[in-house]
């Protein structure tokens, strides 16, 4: 059974369109993929793309007061593995480059409903319909999506994970009052760009296509010139030396090879501006970025971002009330081998202090093989303690009342 069968299966049909406070009409189509026909932008996105790859999402409980636990789930199992096609990298690498293209992601979570009406996962399909309705019926939200195969399905909205960019002025897309990227702007920007490349492409092509100007003493005709032309030609292809031989009519002038380039800081003007709309550096664009240039672009642009995707989730793949007790999504970041080595230390100093790395842990961190005789062994260091204990323990407490029981263990 493929993914569109899936769907005819949850198929309802609703005739009332929902209501919308802006006072536009509740019907969403895209079109247009302009920007991206420039490779800064492509190059641009696709820097956000792989930070987002890098994140591990988990199914965490964390009750009010208490710590966190990533529970084994049947929705944990179905993050690690969506579906048939998808591993877990390549699901939000779908994700985000669906939210980039419309500003607006769907996700269609497939489940059986098991005897106690709770759901069991079977796959979660990112999708892209051509265009979207909202439509409502007894008090709830429905949505209608229309694929480009001609296909069609209504869900329940709160049976769907929507992610929204820039979810300003309209009441149920992001991006502007029609659910659609505003990039007028931005496209004014791109074709300047465009404009300044063509014009370096055209100045070259021009300066290299003409090497020189041939100028004859004599007067001829139409058909005197085309000879004299068509023999320089051939004493061009038959000199091998690099000269060329001329007669006394004839006078060549070479023409200087000169390019005339646009200035490079402009260009490079240019390519910042691009890059700030999606928030992306130079540096981060080359892979030549600082830590420090790494954790603004991290917390400007990819935290946003792992936030929406945890609480989008969360919202739909928990009820209210699985919610209320602590359940919840969260994209962790990405595995520490992609940190520096100072970095590595850094973290292996702060965390393995504190007891909170296991030893295998610390050698799989710097590419080092787990060994059998440090599985699961947890060190820490003698320089922490419990809070509730410190006093205690600076007093001397608790070192008394371990002598007092070692004492009495004596005399028995």
């Amino acid at each position: 059974m493929g993914f569109f069968d899936v769907l005819k299966k949850k198929k309802i049909e609703l005739p009332r369109y929902a209501q919308s406070l802006n006072g536009g009409p509740p019907l969403f189509s895209y079109f247009g993929e302009d920007i991206f026909a420039s490779d800064v932008v492509q190059q641009a996105i696709a820097c956000i793309v792989t930070e987002m790859k890098k994140l591990q999402p988990r199914h965490i409980r964390k009750p009010i007061g208490g710590d966190s636990k990533i529970e084994s789930s049947n929705i944990s199992r179905i993050l690690a593995s969506p579906n048939l096609l998808m591993t877990a990298s390549e699901f939000i690498e779908k994700i985000v480059w669906a939210l980039y293209l419309d500003y607006n992601a769907f996700v269609i979570p497939v489940y059986e409903l098991r005897e106690n009406g709770t759901r069991l996962y079977t796959g979660l399909y990112p999708v892209r319909p051509d265009g979207v309705e909202f439509l409502e019926s007894g008090g709830s939200l429905y949505i209608r999506m229309k694929f480009a195969n001609g296909f069609e399905t209504t869900l329940p909205y709160g049976d769907v994970i929507h992610i929204r960019m820039q979810y300003s002025v309209n009441n149920y897309m992001g991006g502007d009052e029609y659910g659609m990227p505003d990039r007028r702007a931005f496209l004014k920007t791109l074709k300047t760009n465009d404009a300044l490349w063509q014009g370096i492409g055209k100045s070259m092509q021009w300066n290299l296509s003409i090497n020189g100007i041939i100028k004859y003493n004599t007067l001829l005709d139409d058909g005197a010139m085309k000879e004299a032309v068509k023999n320089l030609e051939q004493r061009i292809l038959d000199g091998e030396s690099g000269f060329l031989p001329m007669d006394a009519k004839g006078e060549f002038i070479p023409f200087p090879k000169k390019v005339d380039y646009i200035n490079p800081q402009t260009l490079k003007f240019i390519d910042e501006k691009i890059l700030r709309t999606f928030g992306v550096s130079l540096a981060i664009l080359t892979g030549d970025y600082t830590k420090e240039q790494y954790e603004a672009f991290y917390g400007k642009t990819v935290e946003p971002l792992i936030v929406s995707l945890g609480q989008a989730f969360t919202k739909t793949l928990f009820s209210p009330r699985e919610i209320g007790t602590g359940n919840k999504i969260v994209f962790y970041s990405g595995e520490a081998i992609f940190m520096t080595v100072d970095q590595k230390l850094e973290l292996l100093g702060t965390l393995g202090a504190a007891g909170s790395l296991y030893e295998n842990e610390k050698r799989t961190l710097f590419g080092l093989m787990p060994l059998e005789e440090l599985e699961g062994v947890r060190m820490q260091s003698l320089n922490w303690i419990n809070t509730e204990l410190a006093d205690d323990y600076q007093l001397g407490k608790s070192g008394a009342a371990a002598a007092a029981k070692e004492d009495g263990d004596n005399a028995e």
